[in-house]
């Protein structure tokens, strides 16, 4: 595929982390403001908001090649507003242009800039994200002498979508940092492990066992935020890409736990959990006084509580942090991490869940965490199924799936997840980006915690047999979407 050589004043499409492309204009950033090290990208100041940042080279694209591809993609309506924008600005400055012609007197002549707001980690001001409805670029002086300074970005009013392609790392934190301060309002929410809008990262020595779907794009994260991070994995051949990152290697669960300062672990189900700390060369074996072990598997209560007790035992320090998210959120650092346990180890994990993590929740005592992540993902797993059903029904009756989705997606339940979803099912895509299997064990586990707590779970315990007919179908290495499957066959 050739090269796109993009240059100051090209409009593009620039892609920031999990959000989907946004159209903006390549131009020169402040004398002052220093490139990132190491990078080739541009200054891009985005259409909608005031807002700039650097976006890597890999992750622009020319605005009038790929627009009709990016508006079928994107359908919101700030994204349609900032669309608008650019056609009102090229409108705007062939008009400029045309009226310039033959007019020598016009020539150096520019109107005052308001100063740029930029993404900047060493900013303090989280105010300078502004809703993209406070301005317009429409408003700016399109004239050429100063189109260097016009566009607008993405700013902390939008929900942009993910893009399945993407492995861009975020540019900026801060655009985590200001959902966690605004967009919760639990009591717990307000411990955010974000400050001043940067990452330093923690001086401890970093442990990780499990590099699968989460566990790798949370290594990678760790990584790229310059953590000191040595891996482990029961497949060996998958910490190569991570030591060539500058991971180190550590050859047992064992010999990891004693070399680092806090270990985290990220595996497929409670067996898995447990024969990783309990097992031959396993985590306890590595414990000291003082280490600290962060479990961030999707477990049952009673796991972590057995998982706690042996730790503690040992005068080692305990956290649960399991993730609500998928492959592509955990690639570009947006997770949510739900912890309990030991606070300070939640204290001390910080700044690695600042690279991971758009916002952590502290939830309490150990076994918290599990109970609130097995009811998010009960309710992810029968709402999956649900759409599932949905399109096979109107199929059934002679209607058309793409339409019941663009129905959909105009209405209260639009949803990245649904249109992600759906779209995968109607292009039969089922690469996995949270396997069928982990969410058919996620199920189980929440009906079985809904039998102890006496409480009922039809929905759950229905949208369970859907997922086990569709593991007998061999989509248990498939996506959650290949619940489909089960509803065809």
């Amino acid at each position: 595929m050739a090269t796109v050589h993009l240059r100051i004043g090209d409009l593009v499409w620039g892609k920031l982390g999990r959000y989907p492309p946004w159209p903006g204009k390549i131009v020169s950033p402040p004398k002052d403001l220093k490139k990132p090290r190491g990078k080739k990208c541009h200054f891009v100041k985005f259409f909608g908001t005031e807002d700039h940042a650097w976006i890597k080279v890999e992750q622009l694209k020319p605005y009038h090649a790929h627009k009709e591809e990016m508006i079928k993609i994107n359908k919101g309506k700030r994204f349609q507003q900032a669309v608008d924008a650019v056609e009102d600005f090229l409108k705007k400055a062939k008009g400029k242009e045309q009226n310039s012609d033959g007019k020598g007197d016009s020539k150096g002549k520019k109107t005052p800039n308001k100063p740029l707001k930029i993404l900047d980690e060493d900013d303090e001001d989280l105010s300078a994200l502004k809703d993209p409805s406070e301005k317009d670029l429409a408003d700016s002086d399109p004239e050429p002498s100063t189109v260097e300074r016009l566009g607008a970005g993405p700013g902390s009013g939008f929900k942009w979508e993910s893009s399945p392609a993407s492995s861009m790392e975020p540019i900026s934190k801060r655009l985590k940092i200001i959902e966690e301060v605004t967009g919760s309002t639990s009591i717990q929410a307000a411990d955010s492990t974000a400050i001043n809008g940067s990452i330093t990262p923690t001086d401890k020595r970093i442990g990780f066992l499990g590099l699968g779907l989460m566990g790798s794009g949370i290594v990678s994260n760790l990584l790229k935020m310059g953590h000191i991070v040595t891996v482990w994995n029961r497949t060996a051949e998958k910490c190569d890409l991570f030591i060539q990152e500058g991971a180190r290697l550590g050859r047992t669960p064992a010999e990891v736990a004693s070399m680092c300062d806090i270990t985290f672990s990220c595996v497929s189900d409670p067996k898995a959990a447990r024969d990783l700390v309990l097992g031959p060369s396993g985590v306890l074996q590595g414990i000291r006084p003082g280490k600290c072990y962060v479990e961030m598997s999707t477990v049952d209560p009673e796991t972590i509580t057995e998982l706690s007790q042996v730790i503690t035992s040992r005068g080692g320090r305990f956290l649960e942090a399991p993730v609500a998210g998928s492959q592509q959120l955990s690639n570009d650092g947006m997770l949510v991490i739900l912890a309990a346990g030991d606070r300070t180890v939640y204290e001390d994990c910080s700044s690695c869940f600042q690279a991971m993590g758009k916002t952590s929740f502290f939830l309490g005592e150990a076994g918290n965490a599990a109970r609130m992540m097995l009811i998010l993902n009960m309710v992810q797993g029968s709402f999956m199924a649900t759409i599932a059903e949905g399109l096979t029904l109107a199929q059934a009756t002679g209607q058309s799936q793409q339409t019941f989705l663009d129905i959909l997606c105009q209405g209260q339940m639009a949803s990245t997840f649904v249109d992600q979803k759906c779209q995968n099912i109607l292009q039969g895509n089922f690469k996995p980006d949270y396997y069928l299997k982990h969410i058919q064990k996620d199920l189980r586990l929440a009906i079985s915690m809904g039998d102890m707590a006496n409480h009922p779970t039809p929905m759950a315990a229905a949208a369970n047999e859907v997922y086990k007919r569709a593991k007998a179908l061999d989509q248990s290495d498939n996506d959650i979407s290949a619940v489909y499957r089960a509803y065809i066959h």
